[in-house]
């Protein structure tokens, strides 16, 4: 079988993963022979030669050790970390790897879509209200950058993913309503055709866990789980294991609380077909769209 050529000219980390293939194979090593002696695994190197993860600064060293490179992979370590942060905040680096191994997703949403579900105009309503002064090409380069995340929810190959969401983020129109309705409607497309599990917790729902900012619990085939928690300008990985089997069994009891996936799937087509018949919201003055839904489980 033919091996596949890097094309180095894609990308920074392509363009680096290219160079350490090269200079691998010009010492007349393989993979698992370059990888002894650091606490690193041939699978590691190998998805660092194919420009799909960055190289941390100590295995950077180790390399430039074994293939005496006279520092030229450690020297190029920043350049590649802020090649793949192009588009994301730096404390989101580290998630953007994660989420590459990550074998399952578990996620709780109580202000906005999870954002490889978003669309552009979504995407940009929720910038510009963050980053309210930012230049429209910063804009657009975020833009590129979440929207090409969109594989975690649309690739069938990609992790399984569980997303609960407050019944206000489908009440809050931060859109038209015709956009509106075609953000609700691209969810439920999705999630029909994709591994995707939505939940939706009434707004009006008593006292629940993680009632406050966004987190994300990872887990993977060949390492611990992981929690990621984020604010609106910060966040942060949490591998702990004590606290995120704690995090895990409140997620848990978070699900517990929210509609089944059926009735949240309804849930969402109620709310689109609502912006589309121009109402708009129903506002809290009115009945919530989960009340008129079954409660069976």
């Amino acid at each position: 079988m033919r091996r596949k050529d890097i094309d180095g000219s894609e990308s920074v980390p392509s363009f680096y993963g290219k160079e350490l293939r090269w200079k691998r194979e010009q010492a007349g090593l393989t993979l698992q022979q370059l990888a002894e002696g650091s606490f690193y695994g041939l699978s590691h190197l190998s998805e660092i030669e194919r420009g799909q993860r960055r190289m941390p600064h100590d295995l950077a060293e180790h390399v430039d050790r074994v293939l005496k490179s006279d520092g030229f992979f450690a020297r190029r370590c920043e350049d590649v970390r802020k090649a793949r942060a192009k588009g994301h905040a730096d404390y989101y680096v580290e998630v953007l790897e994660l989420e590459d191994r990550a074998q399952d997703i578990e996620e709780w949403m109580p202000d906005v879509i999870p954002g490889p579900l978003q669309l552009e105009p979504y995407i940009r309503a929720v910038i510009h209200a963050t980053h309210p002064s930012e230049s429209e090409e910063r804009t657009a380069e975020k833009v590129s950058a979440r929207r090409e995340r969109s594989w975690l929810f649309e690739d069938p190959t990609g992790p399984e993913t569980w997303v609960v969401m407050s019944e206000l983020v489908l009440l809050r129109p931060i859109l038209d309503a015709e956009q509106m309705a075609e953000q609700l409607a691209h969810i439920v497309e999705v999630a029909r055709h994709r591994r995707f599990i939505p939940q939706i917790l009434p707004w009006n729902s008593d006292t629940h866990p993680f009632m406050m900012g966004t987190t994300r619990l990872l887990t993977f085939h060949d390492a611990p789980p992981l929690m990621y928690t984020e604010g609106m300008y910060s966040g942060q990985v949490i591998d702990d294991p004590g606290t995120v089997r704690q995090y895990s069994k409140a997620y848990d009891r978070l699900r517990a609380a929210a509609l089944p996936p059926g009735a949240s799937l309804e849930i969402i087509e109620q709310a689109a077909e609502d912006y589309r018949d121009g109402k708009l919201h129903r506002g809290l003055g009115h009945r919530p769209l989960a009340e008129e839904q079954p409660q069976q489980r």
